[in-house]
């Protein structure tokens, strides 16, 4: 027996009945996405000034700074017209703005994630040091890889100069496929930047896998030019097939975006994000113990 009438045993089951439990089983599936959204949606400020600091550390050293988003879809632009056109010696009318209006997208895809990936990792010092909700660090690397995108959306602007007779109306409609881009790429933001905290070989497999995905979305090619062809069923599978062929379309053919397929789309985008923010909460307290 011990003091206060209690046997060990009783004392014991006491002790462990008191423990708290975490918050991250306690909210469960959908308070956990509520959580994560509220955290994102009450950051604003932590989340705009970190866009900024972001902003600024990309191209810090160099002369040019953010330039280099202007120049250097141009400097892939020509080398995969070299490839097509004078390599394989595909016949493209106007190649350059062909390639451009899904090379511009794509860069925005492939730099955004690989940033936000790691995000978190690199903000060990900062999250051993303060507590805020850690989820804005990739929501921050997304918004800061976007802003980046507009600012590259001026070297489009640029390659009407030589092509005019493919300006359209259908150009203002570029804002709502980004948008569904946006959606797509926060969900494997979040998604990427949790699970590379844990397993760093995250971080060093995506390299080689964008690099694959982008010979599976057309961005070098068009859908029309797999008719009859059993790798377009593959494609029908990658959601950058429906937006590229929808940026290519306002950008180059005049003609409206794949409205259905981006509806499509955007659905699966936001069940992915619901799960991503899921896994980030669920997995977030442990990441001051791993960094």
């Amino acid at each position: 027996m011990l003091p206060f009438g209690l046997p060990m045993t009783t004392r014991v089951r006491a002790v462990t009945v008191a423990r708290p439990v975490p918050a991250a089983r306690r909210l469960g599936f959908v308070g956990l996405i509520i959580q994560g959204v509220l955290d994102l949606k009450t950051r604003g400020r932590l989340i705009q000034h970190l866009v900024s600091t972001d902003l600024k550390r990309t191209h810090a050293d160099t002369v040019i700074g953010q330039l280099w988003w202007l120049i250097d879809p141009f400097f892939q632009m020509a080398i995969y017209s070299i490839l097509v056109t004078v390599i394989f010696h595909k016949k493209i009318e106007d190649a350059p703005l062909f390639l451009f209006a899904a090379i511009l997208p794509w860069k925005w895809f492939q730099s955004t994630v690989s940033e936000a990936t790691t995000s978190v990792t690199g903000r060990g010092n900062l999250i051993r040091q303060l507590q805020f909700p850690k989820i804005v660090l990739p929501a921050a690397a997304t918004l800061a890889g976007s802003v980046s995108f507009f600012f590259g959306l001026f070297s489009l602007a640029l390659l009407y100069v030589f092509y005019p007779h493919h300006l359209s109306h259908w150009l203002l409609t570029i804002p709502i496929i980004a948008a569904v881009q946006f959606v797509f790429t926060l969900a494997l933001s979040i998604l990427f930047s949790a699970v590379n905290t844990f397993y760093r070989d995250v971080q060093n497999l995506l390299r080689h896998v964008m690099r694959i995905w982008f010979y599976m979305s057309p961005a070098l090619y068009s859908l029309a030019d797999l008719q009859g062809s059993g790798f377009r069923y593959v494609l029908a599978f990658n959601p950058f097939t429906y937006i590229l062929e929808s940026y290519r379309n306002v950008a180059y053919y005049h003609a409206a975006p794949e409205w259905g397929a981006l509806a499509g789309v955007l659905a699966l985008s936001l069940v992915l994000l619901a799960f991503s923010i899921w896994v980030f909460k669920r997995v977030e307290t442990g990441f001051a113990k791993i960094l």
